[in-house]
Order: C-alpha cells, then structure tokens, then sequence
C-alpha cells in the first residue's frame, strides 16, 4: 500500500514544481501598510489564496473564498468534516540569501524559495495528497476540506475568520512543522515593554531597529548613536566582534556613528537556534555611558533578555515534564529618541504555567528599567492524547511509509493552526534528519521529501476518511 502512494506520488512531481514555482513566485507577507477594503492583509496574501483556489478549481474541487483572508478547497459529503489547514502567506525574506526569494531555484536535488518548506511546499503537497485521493475514484465518508489561511505567520486573522463563520471540524492536521507528528503544543504569549524617550548627553541613542515578527530571530539589527570619542567606539566594537559569534560593521553616517550587527535569523520557537543580532548590539552598547531612557532600554535587553532563550533572569524558567521547558524569543526591538522604545517578547510555555505568571516575572523585571509591560495576545497549551484515533492513524501512516517504528509525537514550542481544533495535530512536513531553514535565509526543502510527504498525505487522508 505505502508504495503504491509513493508510486502515484511520483507521477505528479512535475505538475506539482509546475505549481509551487507559480506559488513561491508570490511575495505573500503580510501588508498592512497596503491594506485595503478589498485586499484586508495586502495583495500578496490573496493572490496566494487566490492560486491555491485556482489549482482547486482546475483539479474539480468546489472551492470557496472568505473575504479574501482564507478560504477551502472541497471534496465528499457527510456529517463529520476532517480539516486540512495549511498557509499561503510567508514571513519577509531579510537578507543574506543566495538566490532571489521569491523564484524557486531547483539546486542539488533542493528548491529554493521562500515558502518551500513553511508553508508552500508542504501545503502544495498535501493537496496533492487530496488530488491523489480523488483522481484515484476514492470516495470518502465524510467531508474534507483543504483550508488555506493567509496570515499564520502573525496574527491568524483569516482561520480565525473561519473558525467564527464555518461549522468546526470534527478533526484534522496541519501540514506546517515535522514528521512524525506534533501531539502538542506549547502556550504562546506575547509582551511589550515601553520606555520613555529621555536620553543622554554625552552618549546618545538617536535610534535602535531590530526584528520584524513575533515569531523570527532577529537575524540584523542597526543603532545610530552619538558618542564624544568616535575612534574609542570603532576600537571597542571591532574587539567585541572578534569575542563574539557576529558580524557588522561601524561608519560615520550623517555626523553620527551607525552601527550594523549581523546575527542569524531563525524560527522563534526555538531561539538557541538563531543568533539574536538586537540583543548583541544592545551588549555592546551597554558598555558606554548613556542615560536616562534610552539607558533603561539598552540595559534591560542586556542584562535581562540577552542570551537567555529559558527566561531564567526574569524567573519565568517553568518546566513541565510532558510539555518540557518555556523558551523567550526576544523578538523586536525599537527605540527612537523622539518617541520612546519598546521590546517585544514572545514566550512558548508549558502546561502548569500560564501567561499570567509570565506577565508578573515581565514586569517585575521591567520595572528595575522603568519599563512599562503590557501583554499583546496568548494562545493557551493544545494537547491531543496519542491514543486518539487521528494521532494513531497518522503515525500508523508514517511508519509504513517511511519505516521509522522510533520515533514517537512530540511536543514543540511552535503554534499551528491545528491548535484550533480539539482533534487537531501538525503533521510533517519536515524529516527528522532534514535541515529546518524555516524563517531562515535560502530556505529549502528537498525535493524527494516533498513527494514523500505527499504519498504519506495521500494515504493518510485515505485512512482518515473510510
């Protein structure tokens, strides 16, 4: 059986780069600042909604759009739906890639793009999985629906917007993070802390610019500061890029110093797995002598933020045995010196703590600075128990298709939409000894493992419909 899904999973490898080049090819951030009655997240968003449709469409599925924020592919009737839920935005590209982000290069057996492997790729393949299932004749008893939201990557406005208009589904997966299977996941959090826009005579912090979500590693981060001895500053920041693992670079820029740190950008679930270039900067900047809030603001993220991926300095390390430890992602930091500064923080915990105890620890912390704390959004624990049927057909699923009988579901720090479902869990469709380059420059995903992910998908859905 594993083998004839992999067989027909083959013979759609063409058509399928065919349609995930057209898909990367779509620059799919979200657009605030381009937002529009029509367009509510901005154009690129839409228009990959609007191709995902379109390849429902041509493939002879009823389909649906929802105000242009989510929308569903179709297929079977009946009382129980299983749900399919993937994503169609990115996250933006940021630099130091090799190869033009938004034009999928097929390079070493590997695509490249953004989307290829979060979500695109492995969303393409299991809808693939699903033409698989109905090109075969294969009537399921129950009703599927491929739903492809446009804004997971910040504020899941349009699964939301489904989940408020459409009946819930009875279960389903998500195709957006590993094989063999996600069980569970952590409670996530969001924090701002504000700071007042008082600042230093002899040194002076004009302005601080690092990170640009909730959920990505700052992979840069650029100070503009005034200083009384320039060539003191020049020595002491070449030392601490020869100490530490960073690049950058110091210049005088409009009669001031402008200091450009590179770290290295990576999903914010887990941080230990980027280099946080907006804390490193403010390490270095809280060797000098500013003042006043400006002071507060470097020093906070320094002494308290900095480095510290398990919240230890603020007292906010709970550990739970099932669910495992809480992470902090230190994700965007600003300061400007007419308008004050703030750090966002977003935190991944475990079951026994809560976002309220977060926020006390927070602003407790905050408050040796003078920082302000206030609390953004929370997503409480998701846990499905592995002896529910959907967690032991889909690993039944994987162990045929891949021969893996070690490897067990997990619990991970990431948030999915599959967490809106009671009956809900992440599936693939990333392999365990596959590089993760999610929100990473010159992401990728090989191209074997997305045709394997679609013959486990395939048969997966199969099972999952009888």
């Amino acid at each position: 059986m594993a083998n004839q899904w992999l067989k027909k999973a083959q013979d759609y490898k063409d058509s399928y780069l065919k349609d995930l080049k057209e898909l990367v090819s779509i620059k799919s951030v979200r657009d605030d600042a381009h937002a529009t009655d029509d367009y509510p997240l901005g154009k690129g968003p839409a228009k990959a909604l609007e191709k995902f449709l379109s390849f429902g469409k041509r493939d002879g599925f009823k389909t649906k759009n929802l105000e242009n924020i989510v929308g569903y592919i179709e297929y079977g009737q009946g009382d129980k739906t299983l749900a399919i839920q993937a994503h169609a935005d990115v996250m933006p590209a940021g630099d130091g890639w090799e190869t033009d982000p938004f034009t999928m290069t097929q390079k070493d057996g590997n695509v490249y793009g953004r989307g290829t492997s979060d979500d695109k790729g492995p969303g393409l393949a299991a809808y693939y999985g699903l033409r698989m299932l109905k090109d075969s004749g294969i009537k399921p008893n129950l009703k599927i629906r491929f739903i492809i939201g446009t804004d997971e990557e910040s504020q899941w406005t349009g699964m939301k917007h489904y989940f408020s208009v459409e009946p819930a589904p009875t279960f389903g997966f998500s195709p957006d993070a590993e094989f063999p299977l996600i069980n569970g996941e952590k409670g996530n959090a969001t924090f701002e802390t504000q700071f007042g826009d008082s600042n230093g005579v002899e040194y002076t912090l004009k302005s601080f610019n690092s990170g640009l979500r909730m959920n990505m590693v700052p992979g840069d981060a650029t100070a503009l500061i005034d200083v009384p001895d320039n060539e003191k500053l020049v020595d002491a920041f070449t030392k601490f890029l020869d100490t530490h693992p960073i690049s950058g670079d110091i210049k005088l820029t409009d009669e001031r110093m402008r200091i450009h740190i590179v770290g290295k950008a990576a999903h914010g679930m887990e941080p230990k797995n980027g280099v946080n270039a907006g804390t490193y900067l403010a390490t270095f900047l809280n060797e000098f002598n500013f003042d006043g809030d400006a002071e507060n603001f470097i020093s906070f993220i320094a002494e308290k933020l900095h480095e510290d991926s398990r919240a230890h300095k603020i007292g906010a390390d709970h550990v739970d045995s099932l669910m495992g430890e809480t992470t902090m992602n230190v994700a965007i930091m600003k300061f400007d010196h007419t308008k004050g500064g703030t750090v966002n923080t977003n935190f991944r915990y475990p079951q026994g703590f809560s976002d309220k105890d977060i926020l006390k620890k927070l602003i407790l912390a905050a408050d040796e600075y003078k920082g302000e704390v206030h609390q953004l959004d929370n997503m409480d624990p998701h846990y499905v128990d592995p002896k529910d049927p959907i967690v032991t057909t889909l690993m039944k699923v994987y162990q045929q298709q891949t021969g893996d009988t070690k490897s067990t579901p997990e619990v991970v720090g990431g948030g999915t939409y599959a967490r809106l479902m009671d009956r809900g869990v992440a599936f693939g469709a990333l392999f365990p000894d596959t590089e993760d380059t999610m929100h990473q420059a010159n992401e990728f995903q090989p191209v074997n493992d997305l045709i394997k992910a679609m013959a486990i998908y395939g048969q997966s859905i199969s099972e999952l419909s009888k």
